[in-house]
């Protein structure tokens, strides 16, 4: 009894210092993870009210269990595929790299090869659950930089398994160890059942229990296929967080998928939090009194040193400086896989216990320093389109006569006239935040860039009659017309043009419309003050549309000339209005004279004989003061 009133007891006194210590630190601006790390240091080492630190750390690690399978429920198969070069590029160089690196850096002192390499690697693993905790605190999960730290990471798992195989063939008296082709076996085995369980068993069982309107009988499946493909994927030799995050995959494609990430996601955040605890319960404060000089410094170098090797390779694979600083603030620390490969090492007698000590208290003091380089990474660099959110690209049902690319203020007005004319329309986007936006009124509109081929093929360009490009920047709508003029060169183009010399230079491109973006506003809004001045609405009506003909004729011009050609057609100064006394007969024929030259010649055709600024139009002129008082 008084057994269960200790544990009892335990468990209140990490509820509480988690919510209090969560709390104040969210509130002043350094986040939950590091107010656990802190309330665990002090029910711990420091107070020693908690003593199961290590028991805690075990059954915390259940919450990045969770945390991998709502990841995974997030990404559907396409996606990963499509994620494969960063996943198998830049995250296998990564964990090579630094651990040839940190290996070396062993050797130097003094260590065995075996040693230096299983330390060596050990370090360049990073915290899966420090990245993605920060990530989505943020809301930065679905951003470039997020990803490839998500790739980096997901890599690190697929790392553990082969390490901690290797640990048996590096231990000293490992001569009669050899591979067990039974044992591979049964873990391919294993991962094939999980696979093909996941396929074709999941989606008709949960539709079986849904009919049963039982909400805890889906709580119960759902923490049912959690935890039991983690158990298999352990049983296999894998990690439990790889087994729930290929669960979580499977089932990204089921309709069931946003249910079961609202039933687990209480308990992810209940357990990654008592992780985290975890962690800071199981801080050895004596290694750190009697090491502290060298733990203080070898854990800046660690993490530098893997700053680094992340930033190098994200920038040779292709990624922007912005999105390798944040990448490598964000997984410069040690992991929690770390601790199990150094515990595994020092009883495979690898090295000693003390060191293997010393390399857990530098990587759990890495971890607690984690939300500072993120922060570091952060104000290093500047805000910038490249971390804008990032979406599965679907394309189930693209194929329309018209493919608007670009969905900002001038496509959404553009497509609802597309659509009043009973016109089908596909629309591809590259912004999260505008396609959620635009699917919460009913449009039908796809993620993808413009800038890429693959994605116009996927969304019909080949059927379409016309393509409309209506993105925002000038330099995106340059691209986008040069890279369809070389692919799909017999498509018609209509595209939204900047400002004046954008219109010249895509007329120069060959598009068959253009238009800019304010010219037709512009003349709306003349056109309305000409109104509120009291002039008769057939007048204004004349004056707007002589002003929108010499400005086409002017633009043509402009097109076979020079951008300076036709200055002299521009309205610079106010015109005087026609006389009210009848004019003289010669003056009649002159004034007639010049309204053929004019108005006979279309601005198709080229610009006027005789050129000019403006005409002053007959009728009549309301008094303003007038107009005002009605």
């Amino acid at each position: 009894m008084e057994h269960a009133t200790s544990v009892f007891l335990e468990i209140v006194l990490l509820l509480g210092g988690g919510i209090v210590a969560g709390t104040l630190f969210q509130r002043i601006g350094l986040g939950t993870v590091l107010g656990y790390l802190f309330a665990g240091i002090v029910l711990g080492p420091v107070f020693r009210v908690v003593t199961d630190g290590e028991e805690i750390l075990h059954i915390g690690e259940l919450g990045v269990v969770f945390l991998l399978f709502i990841i995974g429920l997030e990404l559907k198969v396409g996606r990963l595929w499509a994620m494969r070069r960063q996943i198998f590029g830049l995250g296998l160089t990564q964990v090579v790299l630094s651990g040839i690196v940190l290996a070396g850096v062993a050797f130097l002192f003094d260590f065995p090869w075996q040693a230096s390499l299983m330390i060596g690697f050990g370090l360049a693993l990073s915290s899966t659950a420090f990245g993605l905790q920060l990530l989505e605190e943020s809301g930065e999960t679905n951003t470039r930089h997020g990803q490839s730290a998500f790739a980096i990471l997901l890599f690190q798992d697929l790392a553990v398994v082969p390490l901690l195989a290797a640990i048996p063939f590096l231990a000293p008296y490992s001569g009669g160890t050899a591979i067990d082709p039974a044992q591979i076996a049964v873990s391919l085995g294993a991962l094939a059942a999980l696979v093909l369980g996941g396929r074709y068993l999941l989606n008709p069982l949960f539709r079986l229990m849904a009919t049963s309107g039982a909400r805890e009988v889906m709580l119960g499946a759902a923490l049912f296929v959690v935890l039991g493909s983690a158990m298999l994927m352990e049983a296999a030799g894998f990690s439990m967080a790889m087994g729930a995050f290929i669960a979580g995959v499977l089932l990204a494609e089921s309709s069931y998928r946003h249910e079961l990430e609202a039933n687990i996601e209480p308990f992810r955040g209940l357990l990654l939090g008592l992780f985290f605890m975890g962690v800071g319960l199981s801080l050895d404060l004596a290694v750190l009194m009697r090491d502290w000089l060298a733990i203080l410094a070898l854990t800046p170098a660690l993490m530098l040193g893997k700053a680094a090797i992340i930033f190098l390779l994200s920038r040779a694979f292709g990624e922007t400086r912005k999105t390798a600083t944040r990448v490598s603030g964000l997984l410069a620390q040690g992991g929690e896989f770390g601790f199990v490969l150094f515990t595994a090492a020092s009883a495979a007698v690898l090295f000693s216990q003390e060191t293997a000590s010393f390399l857990i208290a530098v990587v759990t003091l890495s971890m607690m320093l984690t939300p500072l380089t993120t922060w570091l990474g952060r104000r290093l660099t500047v805000e910038t389109p490249d971390d804008e959110e990032v979406l599965d690209e679907d394309f189930d049902g693209a194929g329309a006569t018209v493919l608007m690319i670009g969905f900002s203020r001038f496509g959404q007005m553009a497509a609802q006239v597309l659509l009043s004319s009973g016109t089908d329309v596909t629309i591809i986007d590259s912004s999260a935040e505008r396609i959620r936006t635009a699917e919460k009124f009913g449009f039908r509109i796809y993620f993808g860039s413009g800038l890429r081929k693959d994605v116009l093929e996927a969304a019909g360009i080949r059927k379409a009659r016309l393509v409309a490009v209506c993105t925002n920047k000038r330099e995106t709508t340059d691209r986008v017309v040069d890279m369809i003029r070389a692919n799909f060169p017999n498509v018609r183009l209509y595209v939204r043009a900047y400002d004046r010399s954008h219109a010249l230079s895509l007329r120069a491109r060959g598009v068959d419309f253009e238009i800019r973006e304010t010219v037709e506003s512009a003349l709306a809004f003349g056109r309305a003050t000409l109104d509120a001045f009291g002039i008769e609405e057939r007048l204004a009506d004349r004056i707007t549309d002589d002003v929108r003909k010499r400005d086409l004729a002017r633009l043509k011009l402009q097109e076979a000339e020079g951008f300076f050609a036709g200055s002299d057609m521009m309205t610079t100064r106010v015109v005087t209005p026609e006389p009210l006394v009848k004019p003289h007969p010669a003056l009649k024929e002159i004034d007639r004279s010049t309204d053929t030259d004019s108005d006979g010649a279309s601005a198709e055709d080229g610009a006027p004989i005789k050129r000019r600024r403006g005409r002053p139009f007959r009728g009549r002129r309301r008094d303003f003061d007038k107009v005002q008082s009605r």
